[in-house]
């Protein structure tokens, strides 16, 4: 599965990528923003991915500009309650400053929680006010009695992520024009009966084209069409 808008795309996480992801994880300029903060072995990182690699969990590589930056997620999915939690780091500094990051969250948000219509929930430390401030932002609010809890729970709903975010949204989408977003569900996720479960959760009224590719589908989605010019 591939999402992409512009410059960015996401790549579902792939077996031949757990290396790199482990690398960075392990690094001091991740962990301090992580709970779980001990070192990831091989073997770890095997039996992890073996375990997320679900419907119930979707972890994609960030790349931009052909090059990989990052890993953002949306992981213990309940598509009963249409429920996830989110996640994201980068690993390429130069990207800290810029739009980028901002850019990737809101195409990840207006697919996830827009057309996928999905609440979604995070884990963020209370130390790391950047990440606080900017979820807040988008419509992040902490959960009940998290106030004094080190890694509180917040939570997003679609109604907050609309309202809160809005002129960001705006802002992204007079930048990037009418650039659809893409998501291009190939082969190996329809043998896996992953692709067929995807189409029918993503919001049709969104649906601009659809296309057959290779054995897979490439689905257009217009979820920026309020901000048209």
């Amino acid at each position: 599965m591939i999402i992409q808008k512009g410059d960015i795309r996401f790549i579902r996480l792939r077996e031949e990528d757990i290396e790199l992801v482990r690398k960075w994880r392990n690094s001091p300029e991740i962990t301090q923003y992580m709970e779980f903060r001990d070192f990831i072995s091989e073997d770890m990182q095997q039996e992890w991915f073996e375990s997320i690699d679900t419907i119930y969990n979707l972890y994609f590589i960030i790349e931009y500009k052909g090059e990989k930056v990052g890993l953002i997620n949306g992981k213990n999915i309940n598509w009963e309650e249409m429920s996830m939690e989110a996640g994201v780091f980068y690993w390429k500094k130069d990207l800290y400053d810029t739009e980028v990051p901002i850019i990737a969250t809101l195409i990840f948000g207006d697919l996830g929680v827009i057309a996928g219509g999905l609440t979604t929930y995070a884990h963020i430390l209370r130390s790391n006010s950047r990440a606080i401030r900017f979820n807040k932002m988008i419509g992040f609010d902490v959960c009940e009695d998290q106030e004094n809890v080190e890694n509180q729970l917040y939570k997003m709903t679609r109604e907050s992520y609309l309202q809160r975010s809005r002129k960001l949204r705006k802002a992204f989408y007079n930048v990037s024009g009418n650039d659809p977003i893409l998501v291009h569900l190939e082969k190996e996720d329809y043998k896996k009966g992953f692709g067929q479960f995807i189409e029918k959760i993503l919001d049709n009224q969104y649906l601009i084209e659809k296309e057959e590719s290779d054995g897979g589908t490439k689905l257009y989605f217009d979820i920026g069409k309020e901000f048209d010019t």
